[in-house]
C-alpha cells in the first residue's frame, strides 16, 4: 500500500485548511464586496460616496459627516453559490461533485446619528463582513472526495465528506468629526465575532488511534464563537460640489486562536488550534456628481493577505496539522453609478473586479472555500414609500470562475520540503453565485 494511502493526513495536508477560512462568495478575497442593498448595488464603492449608513460604516467612518441626516437601517442578503469540484488521477478515475450549501443568510444593521454639534456624527454597525458555507458529500467516483478509508477503490485515499461554515461579524461603534467644512476624519474601534466550523478537523492533525496503519483526520466540529479586535480609520474631503475624495484603513482583525474539539478513531478526545487574523485593507476612493440626479464613484483597495496570520503562512507540522494557506495580497476595484429616476425612485449599477489571491498550483487547497472570483456585476433600486422610510433591493451575479492545478502530496513523514505533484493528476474548482439583498432605512 502506498505511503499516501497509509496517511491521508499527509496526503492532502494543506487542502482542508481552507475550511477554516472565513469567506464570502464573490468577495474581495475574504471580505464582502458590499454590505447592504445600496452598497452592493454600487459595487461597494463608498470611500468617498456617503449615500447610505451601511456603506459608510463598512468602508470609511469619516463619511458619516457627509450623510444627509440620521438613519437606522436593516438588511439581509441571501447568497446562493453554485460550486463544483472535479479531480482525476490517471488510471484511478475521475469525477465531478457539487456542493449542496443551500442559501446563506447575511444580516446587517447600521445606525448613523447627526448630533446637535453639527461637526460630530456617531454611529454603530453590526455587519456580517464574511460568511460562507460548503457541503460536499463523500464521492467514491471523485478521487479527492473519496472516503478517507476507501483504499480498495482508490489506493491514494481521499477526504470523504467536506463541510465548512464561516460567519464573521463586526461590531463597530463609530465617530466622525468635521475638522473644517471640507475635511472630516473618522475612527471606529471594532470588535469581531468569528465562528468557523470544519470537517474533517485538519487543524488537529492526523491520528491512527486504532493502529490499523491508516492515519486520518478526525471528524467533528466542536468549537465556539471566537473574539477579535481592530480599528477602522478614515478621512473624507469635499473638494467642491462635484468632486469628493476619501481614504480609509481597516487594520487586521487580530483574533484569538481558534480551537476545535473532536474524537480520534476510537472516540478519544483530540483537539487542535490555529492562528488566523483577517487581513488589513487600505482603500482610496473618489466620487463625482455631474448633476443633482447622478453620482459616479470608484474605490481602489489593497488587501494584505501575505502578512495576515493564517493567510500568509503555509505548511504543516509534524502531526500533519495545517499551519497556513500561503495566499497572495491583491488589489480590488469597485465602480458604482447612481441615478435619480424620479422624486421617489433611485437606480444603481455596480461592478467589482478583484485579483485572484489563489495561485492555480494551490487549487486543491481551496476547493472548500473557492474565493477565486474576479468579476461581479450588481444592480439595484431604492423606493421612498413615505417621507422617512425607504426600501432598497439589489441583485448581484458573480461570473463563472475556475482554477485548476495538480493534486499534490506532502512528504511522509512531514518535512520542510514542498508538496510533490502526483503524475497524471488534476483538480479544479468552479464557482458562480447569485446574491439578493433587501433592506429598509428609516430617516429621522
Amino acid at each position: 500500500m502506498s505511503s499516501l494511502g497509509r496517511s491521508s493526513g499527509f496526503t492532502w495536508p494543506l487542502f482542508l485548511f481552507v475550511l477554516s477560512i472565513p469567506a464570502v462568495v464573490a468577495a474581495q478575497g475574504v471580505y464582502a464586496p458590499g454590505l447592504g442593498p445600496v452598497n452592493r448595488a454600487m459595487g461597494s464603492a463608498a470611500v468617498a460616496a456617503p449615500i447610505d449608513g451601511m456603506g459608510a460604516l463598512a468602508w470609511n467612518p469619516a463619511t458619516l459627516s457627509g450623510m444627509e441626516g440620521s438613519e437606522l437601517s436593516f438588511s439581509v442578503e441571501m447568497l446562493i453559490a453554485d460550486i463544483e469540484t472535479a479531480s482525476s488521477i490517471t488510471g484511478l478515475g475521475a469525477g465531478v461533485t457539487k456542493s449542496d450549501a443551500g442559501v446563506v443568510p447575511l444580516p446587517n444593521m447600521a445606525w448613523v446619528h447627526r448630533t446637535h454639534n453639527n461637526r460630530l456624527s456617531i454611529g454603530l454597525g453590526i455587519q456580517a463582513v464574511a460568511g460562507f458555507k460548503t457541503n460536499f458529500p463523500a464521492d467514491p467516483t471523485n478521487p479527492i472526495l473519496a472516503p478517507q478509508r476507501s483504499l480498495a477503490t482508490f489506493p491514494l485515499g481521499g477526504l470523504g465528506r467536506v463541510y465548512s461554515e464561516a460567519s464573521f461579524i463586526d461590531i463597530s461603534p463609530t465617530m466622525a468629526y468635521a475638522l473644517t467644512d471640507r475635511l472630516s476624519i473618522g475612527f471606529s474601534p471594532v470588535v469581531t465575532m468569528g465562528m468557523l466550523e470544519l470537517e474533517p478537523v485538519v487543524v488537529a492533525g492526523v491520528n491512527d488511534a486504532n493502529a490499523d496503519g491508516v492515519s486520518t483526520y478526525p471528524r467533528g466540529m466542536g468549537s465556539r464563537y471566537h473574539w477579535g479586535a481592530g480599528v477602522n480609520l478614515g478621512a473624507y474631503y469635499v473638494h467642491n460640489s462635484h468632486w469628493r475624495f476619501g481614504a480609509s484603513v481597516k487594520t487586521p482583525r487580530w483574533m484569538e486562536d481558534f480551537t476545535y474539539y473532536a474524537d480520534d478513531e476510537i472516540g478519544g478526545p483530540i483537539s487542535g488550534s490555529f492562528d488566523l487574523d483577517l487581513p488589513m485593507v487600505i482603500s482610496l476612493g473618489t466620487s463625482y456628481t455631474p448633476s443633482d440626479r447622478c453620482l459616479v464613484a470608484i474605490d481602489v483597495r489593497y488587501i494584505d493577505y501575505e502578512n495576515a496570520a493564517g493567510f500568509g503562512d503555509s505548511g504543516i507540522d509534524a502531526s500533519g496539522a495545517v499551519l497556513g494557506l500561503g495566499w497572495e495580497s491583491i488589489f480590488a476595484v469597485g465602480l458604482g453609478l447612481q441615478y435619480q429616476v424620479s422624486e421617489f425612485l433611485v437606480g444603481r449599477l455596480g461592478y467589482v473586479y478583484n485579483e485572484n489571491p489563489i495561485p492555480d498550483a494551490l487549487t486543491q487547497f481551496n476547493i472548500a472555500a473557492p474565493l477565486h472570483y474576479e468579476h461581479t456585476l450588481s444592480t439595484g433600486l431604492s423606493y421612498q414609500i413615505c417621507s422617512n422610510v425607504t426600501i432598497s433591493g439589489s441583485y448581484s451575479y458573480s461570473f463563472d470562475s475556475e482554477i485548476s492545478g495538480p493534486i499534490t502530496l506532502a512528504p511522509n513523514p512531514p518535512t520542510a520540503m514542498p508538496p510533490i505533484p502526483v503524475p497524471g493528476s488534476s483538480v479544479s474548482s468552479t464557482l458562480r453565485s447569485h446574491a439578493f439583498d433587501i433592506g429598509v432605512a428609516i430617516a429621522y
